[in-house]
């Protein structure tokens, strides 16, 4: 292969390795080098919530790709090294271990972060958070030892540990700030659904309960008063873009997130953005969103690492993502960013799907064992369809 340009990705993720992948696949023949701040090389993180965290799963099962890849790919990996310093005019960026490497294309694709609530104890060496394979790998151990836990926050990941935890054997409570677990993305029937899915697993969900605070990190506080002591303390309360790099360097952000095009160009030339820390223009929506899907993660990617080859792809489908809660599975589609209505349809047996609408359009869909309303469904928010009533 020729070397007289070299590929740079900034990150470590699902992203990263899918643009890396897609460059070689349009034909890319630069130098591919991918430097990330993980331990890991990128790995599957769905898991870690689930058959990871109850033992089912162990290390590798986790990698996305066989080792061999990188090799057959002259894909050059460097891990535990991120990018500190980056200076987009010279397309050169410098490692924590002092490595410059100079670009002809990049992509910034360094995902996020958990967010600790900003109260006393959240940020205790003993209050565990989920994110990393390494997190992951802190979680289960200290799973493995505890009688109880406390899950505050009630989004698809801490429902997913909730249960996780619970089948362990472990007596688990949920803190929910709302009325119902995602009520404010999903609504009030779809929250009241997960609520009892939840509670058929052993999971005691406090609902419209606030954390206040955590004390040595095993004594929770909330705005109804203190809970039992408990064994294990884990945050499931969102994720930070980790833009801070791309904003010092001076890429153009908003909402804490680096701004694109449909082809997932930023604001500097031959240097594109992918994954949790992008804000990209969707072309099918006509506006930026958002995402931080696992599978849209791997598309941004690839659409990312595909233009750097040199094609012109765009991003023009309804982000998407699937939740495991035990054994129950919902798969979702849609924009994202707002719904006006929500029609829930019953199907028999607990199968469901929600209709989402905003204006009169379909925006979205919610199914739980109705895969034909799912696939549907995608292409109904993609074509911008009246929502009407279904069944």
């Amino acid at each position: 292969m020729r070397r007289e340009s070299r590929f740079l990705i900034i990150g470590g993720g699902p992203a990263a390795l899918s643009a890396a992948r897609a460059y070689r696949d349009a034909g890319g023949e630069g130098e591919v080098r991918l430097v990330s701040a993980d331990v890991d090389r990128p790995y599957a993180r769905p898991p870690l919530s689930k058959e990871f965290l109850r033992g089912e799963a162990g290390d590798d099962d986790l990698p996305l790709v066989e080792d061999s890849f990188y090799r057959d790919r002259e894909i050059q990996v460097s891990l535990d090294d991120p990018v500190t310093h980056w200076d987009i005019a010279e397309r050169r960026a410098r490692t924590a271990s002092g490595e410059t490497v100079q670009y002809s294309q990049c992509v910034y694709a360094t995902g996020a972060e958990p967010q600790r609530p900003p109260i006393d104890g959240a940020d205790h060496p003993d209050v565990r958070t989920l994110r990393s394979a390494q997190s992951g790998r802190e979680l289960r151990e200290a799973a493995r030892n505890a009688r109880s836990a406390v899950v505050v926050g009630a989004g698809f990941i801490g429902c997913e540990a909730a249960v996780s935890l619970s089948r362990l054997g472990t007596r688990v409570t949920l803190i929910c700030p709302g009325p119902a677990p995602q009520h404010q993305r999903l609504g009030a029937e779809a929250g009241r659904e997960i609520l009892g899915w939840l509670d058929s697993e052993g999971v005691h969900v406090l609902t419209g309960t606030e954390l206040t605070g955590i004390d040595r990190g095993h004594r929770v506080s909330t705005d109804s008063g203190p809970l039992p002591d408990t064994g294990l303390v884990l945050l499931a309360t969102g994720v930070k873009p980790r833009a801070e790099l791309a904003e010092r360097a001076g890429l153009a952000t908003d909402q804490g997130r680096v701004m694109t095009d449909e082809q997932l160009r930023t604001s500097a030339a031959d240097v594109y953005a992918a994954g949790d820390v992008a804000l990209a223009c969707n072309a099918i929506a006509g506006r930026r969103l958002p995402v931080e899907h696992w599978g849209e993660a791997e598309t941004m990617g690839e659409i990312a690492g595909a233009n750097a080859a040199g094609e012109h792809r765009r991003w023009a489908n309804a982000p998407g993502f699937w939740s495991v809660l035990g054994d129950r599975v919902l798969k979702y589609a849609a924009w994202g960013d707002g719904f006006t209505e929500a029609q829930l349809i019953r199907h028999g047996d607990g199968a469901f799907t929600v209709w989402y609408g905003q204006n009169g359009t379909t925006v979205g869909v919610l199914t739980h064992e109705a895969d034909e309303d799912y696939e549907r469904g995608a292409e109904l928010v993609e074509r911008g369809a009246p929502l009407s009533p279904r069944t």
